[in-house]
């Protein structure tokens, strides 16, 4: 059973919470419709760049405040970039909810930009890292490879020579640009009073002083995806680091539950086919498994897997043949009833967190998705059939929709292995 609030101000920010009386925390998040898909080649990493800048200081409060404030809350601090959205959210007893509230408003609608060349050698240090974790970096690749030059196949994280040059001015623009009351939602859940935070979000906004709106620029839509393509980064690397995907179901697709279904069998779960095939099976990898996510106006699909020269065709043959039987045939006998238990699962245990409620319904307000209650859910997940789970798989994994990422020594030795995947995209790479 859900209880959720959901009020609009006149500044056009939103307040939604669900109270939740058996607990004395409050996990609550600012979710900013501010993501790396907002930003244009020569601002890639911005969003990101600018979340850590919250932190650097505010108006009223200094870095150190900051930090010690939370700490002497006895409360936890953190934020996130992603495509569509950065949050910054908290959880803390209830009794501190005003200073937290009064600290994270003014990080988030207030931040002084301090310290920037400090933090940028941060940032530019989190690049170098990712560069130098190859299971980290094929990701951001095979969203090249899948999205190629719209937004969402840029590295959220950002670009070094962006950063390394990026002036304390672009970023303000940028603050200015995106981080206005009606593209702010504040969600709360656990021991919360819908009324009293929204008096709070009000007089936190009163005591800014700022005008009532100003409507961010629009994003970059995506009308259509561009051609599969093939990338493949040389590394010396002990293993060859792969990613298989494809665009995916959009967040407000009603597929989206047959594709969680889905992801489930082919290699999201210990009991899945690629990792019973390729890991427990054969011991051909330590690491495999698909990803999804979703985004307002599609979605990305995908396998990953990390594996030694001499089983990466092996590897290779597995991924092609489970996927062709899944879409010829669908789930096998059990994998079907496995799989939705152990997705509903999954998110009623989720549920027992008062930051994943937060983040639920945050999430869904930013992106503009519908709200289902937990019993909507179930019931869909319960719906989806051997049928539905063969006719998605076939939509969205057929060869000629799958793009290739690879990073490791010999891209020749990759090429060789990946035909079995998509031999058109090999003989064009070989042409």
């Amino acid at each position: 059973m859900q209880n959720y609030l959901l009020t609009t101000l006149d500044d056009g920010s939103q307040v939604i919470t669900e109270p939740l009386p058996s607990v004395r925390s409050v996990a609550i998040g600012f979710w900013i419709g501010a993501g790396s898909r907002d930003e244009d080649e020569s601002r890639a990493g911005l969003s990101h760049f600018l979340e850590h800048l919250l932190f650097k200081g505010s108006r009223s409060y200094s870095a150190l405040e900051i930090a010690e404030t939370f700490d002497g809350l006895g409360g936890e601090l953190n934020a996130a970039t992603a495509r569509d959205y950065t949050v910054v959210y908290a959880r803390v007893l209830d009794e501190h909810l005003e200073t937290a509230l009064d600290v994270m408003s003014d990080m988030v609608f207030a931040p002084a930009l301090a310290d920037l060349d400090s933090e940028r050698e941060v940032v530019l240090e989190e690049i170098a890292m990712v560069e130098d974790t190859p299971q980290e970096l094929i990701h951001d690749q095979i969203a090249r490879a899948v999205f190629g030059e719209h937004p969402l196949g840029r590295p959220v994280i950002g670009r070094a020579d962006v950063i390394s040059s990026v002036s304390r001015r672009t970023i303000g623009a940028y603050h200015r640009a995106r981080y206005t009351a009606d593209n702010v939602v504040v969600a709360a859940a656990g021991s919360i009073d819908h009324t009293r935070l929204v008096g709070l979000v009000e007089r936190m906004a009163e005591k800014r002083g700022e005008p009532a709106t100003r409507r961010p620029a629009a994003r970059p839509p995506f009308v259509a995806p561009p051609p599969p393509s093939l990338l493949f980064q040389r590394k010396d690397t002990e293993q060859y680091h792969v990613c298989v995907g494809a665009p995916g179901i959009a967040r407000s697709d009603l597929r989206r539950f047959t594709a969680s279904v889905l992801d489930s069998i082919l290699g999201g779960s210990a009991s899945s086919r690629l990792f019973q095939e390729i890991r427990e099976k054969r011991g051909l990898a330590y690491s495999v498994y698909t990803f999804a996510s979703q985004y307002a106006d599609t979605g990305q699909i995908g396998v990953y897997v990390g594996t030694r020269e001499e089983n990466l065709a092996a590897c290779m043959e597995i991924l092609a043949g489970e996927i062709e039987v899944m879409i010829s045939k669908g789930p096998r006998d059990g994998e079907l009833l496995r799989a939705k238990e152990n997705l509903k699962g999954r998110i009623m245990l989720s549920m027992e967190s008062t930051s994943n409620r937060m983040s639920r319904l945050g999430k869904s307000v930013i992106t503009d998705s519908e709200l289902l209650s937990l019993d909507r859910i179930l019931a869909e997940i319960e719906g989806v059939d051997r049928d539905g789970v063969a006719q998605l798989a076939g939509v969205l994994l057929s060869p000629e929709r799958l793009s290739l990422a690879a990073i490791g020594p010999s891209e020749e030795r990759f090429l060789t292995a990946a035909e079995r995947i998509s031999p058109g995209l090999v003989s064009a790479r070989a042409a």
